[in-house]
């Protein structure tokens, strides 16, 4: 039923509203996006700019028969753009908060994910639960939502410059630190990734579902309608799942199958 309701508003024309017909006419869309984060938008090996949003926005283009144009910004210079109406929309792993619907359009979900811990295997370094977490070392960058969450705790913060992920997991696994906090699927990857060092994804303790999505103008809700449409015929003929599984091992673009009701604020 979803997928027939979002079909049907892919066609459905605003009036006074335009900003469809112009995407029509030009026959391109133009998409601001990073290439700097990983996996949503960055440079493969081969110097391609790929990622889950930069090939879902592909994917939608197809489906709509336009050619597809990148243009790359740091996220305020992405928001300008859309805002200036550089760009048809913003594909960069925006969350689809109900502050951010104050200033944009938002299309629908195209990744849904939660937040969760990286701890010790051999004791889960004492943690069970977000209230453990006090007097433990949490490692992050500095001035992160994760890690202002962790010293809301009690934590105490270790920040790392532009760390790799070994480093990050090696110093969990050795005791120099004690828990990392982040999204649970960038989380997954990294420690499939490094399956040598003893660490694991503390289980049953999630917090802070979200979805991510598009960015768009207030105003272009015909286009926001089209590019909806498009997203539900992806999503039922199985194409956002199988960019899903490429990206995360498992198909972000539904809801998880964990049960994640808690909700922790950063300040």
């Amino acid at each position: 039923m979803a997928g027939l309701v979002f079909a049907a508003c892919g066609n459905k024309q605003v009036d006074g509203d335009n900003s469809w017909k112009k995407v029509e006419e030009k026959q391109e869309l133009t998409v601001a996006t990073s290439g700097t984060l990983f996996p949503s938008s960055y440079y493969n090996d081969e110097n391609k700019l790929v990622g889950y949003d930069v090939d879902v926005a592909k994917a939608v283009a197809k489906q709509l028969d336009l050619k597809i144009n990148f243009k790359e910004y740091n996220v305020d210079g992405q928001v300008t753009a859309v805002n200036r109406g550089e760009a048809d929309f913003a594909a960069n792993d925006f969350g689809l908060s109900k502050e951010r619907s104050k200033k944009f359009a938002l299309s629908s979900p195209i990744k849904h994910s939660f937040d969760s811990m990286i701890v010790r295997k051999s004791d889960d370094s004492g943690i069970h639960s977000l209230e453990d977490l006090k007097g433990k070392k949490a490692a992050g960058e500095p001035n992160t939502s994760y890690m202002k969450i962790a010293e809301k705790y009690g934590a105490k913060a270790v920040t790392y410059d532009n760390a790799t992920n070994d480093q990050y997991l090696t110093d969990v696994a050795n005791g120099r630190t004690d828990v990392i906090l982040n999204d649970y699927y960038l989380q997954k990857m990294s420690v499939a990734a490094l399956p040598d060092i003893p660490v694991k994804i503390l289980e049953d303790v999630y917090f802070n579902a979200n979805f991510t999505g598009f960015l768009f103008d207030k105003d272009n809700q015909a286009l926001k309608a089209k590019i909806n449409g498009a997203l539900a015929t992806l999503k039922k003929d199985g194409t956002l799942e199988k960019i899903s599984k490429q990206y995360f091992g498992t198909d972000v673009s539904v809801k998880p199958e964990q049960e994640v009701s808690e909700k922790v604020s950063a300040e």
